[in-house]
């Protein structure tokens, strides 16, 4: 009887972007590892990309990597973003499937296994949907349901629900996602717009390890309003209906100073309602301006074509670089 042949094993790529998570990094790899070491007929990498930390992050990555083979630490030269950062590291890694993982593990690694699963069933991505977020303040899980809520009604990409960074793509879906040139990347919406076969699991969103969330209620403004100008072109075509519809009131009271002045002869003009309608129409063009500006300044960035992100170093066990 013939041997049955050797099944080649898979290569998973666990990328993860740290800024300033020293006091996680020990915590990580202590959890993590045993979880990646228990995935059956697959080899692990994690790609650890270091996006500016000015604290020990470096230094303690760079140490991982003397402990742990599989792990490779992408250096960038500044603090990019945290988009930026993970997609320095899909770009470098090897891995059959790749998932974006967060140094805070408040995504648990125990979910890794089953995305794994789901993956081996034949999906090329496989979403992790968060079951429920009581860590979270009420103030964001409010205004994170409004943001999904707006964004799907006037996007023609729909992006999950209660769904983060974290989840799993095949190397299809991750060399189609290498094939968009945007340098204003809003994950989300990419990982959306590919599309491909697509599953999902579901996990109990858990309190951060250590350390401080690095969004603040003004940064996450900020990236709201990225994930709507990057997938709606609405926001725009609003103004074209407000303007149309204030100039339908503006003839509809026109008409009725004719008539009222026809009727009723010359009236003084009110002071107050003169004023009150020119601050009226001065803000709402205002704000259209803005609207136009933020659009426009996303063509100004998109442009000059410069890199997503620049790499001053990788680490890797008997392969510095």
């Amino acid at each position: 009887m013939m041997d049955s042949p050797l099944i080649a094993k898979e290569t998973i790529s666990l990328v993860v972007p740290f800024f300033n998570e020293a006091a996680c990094i020990g915590t990580f790899f202590e959890e993590v590892m045993p979880v990646l070491e228990r995935i059956e007929n697959a080899e692990c990498e994690i790609v650890c990309v270091n996006d500016g930390s000015t604290d020990t992050t470096l230094e303690q990555l760079v140490e991982a990597t003397r402990v742990y083979p599989r792990v490779k630490v992408v250096d960038l030269s500044r603090n990019f973003g945290k988009e930026a950062a993970m997609t320095a590291g899909i770009d470098a890694a090897i891995g059959d499937a790749v998932i974006p993982f967060d140094a805070d593990l408040q995504d648990p690694p125990e979910a890794i296994p089953d995305l794994v699963s789901k993956w081996r069933e034949g999906f090329d991505v496989v979403i992790a949907r968060r079951s429920e977020r009581q860590t979270d303040t009420y103030a964001k899980r409010g205004t994170a349901a409004m943001f999904y809520r707006v964004h799907n009604a006037i996007s023609d990409i729909k992006i999950p629900e209660n769904a983060g960074d974290f989840r799993l793509m095949s190397r299809q879906a991750v060399e189609a996602l290498k094939q968009l040139p945007e340098n204003r990347r809003f994950m989300k919406g990419l990982f959306a717009w590919i599309g491909f076969k697509t599953a999902s699991i579901e996990y109990a969103r858990k309190p951060r390890v250590a350390g401080k969330t690095k969004f603040s209620g003004w940064k996450l403004w900020n990236f709201a309003m990225e994930g709507i100008t990057s997938f709606s072109t609405l926001p725009l075509r609003v103004w074209t209906y407000l303007g149309g519809l204030t100039a339908v009131f503006a003839l509809i009271y026109a008409a009725y100073l004719i008539v009222k002045t026809t009727v009723h002869g010359v009236d003084v003009p009110g002071y107050a309602s003169t004023i009150t309608a020119v601050l009226f129409l001065g803000g709402v063009q205002l704000i259209g301006i803005g609207v136009i500006g933020e659009y426009v300044g996303r063509m100004y960035v998109e442009t000059k074509r410069r890199p997503v992100y620049i790499v001053r170093k990788v680490y890797q066990q008997d392969a510095p670089q």
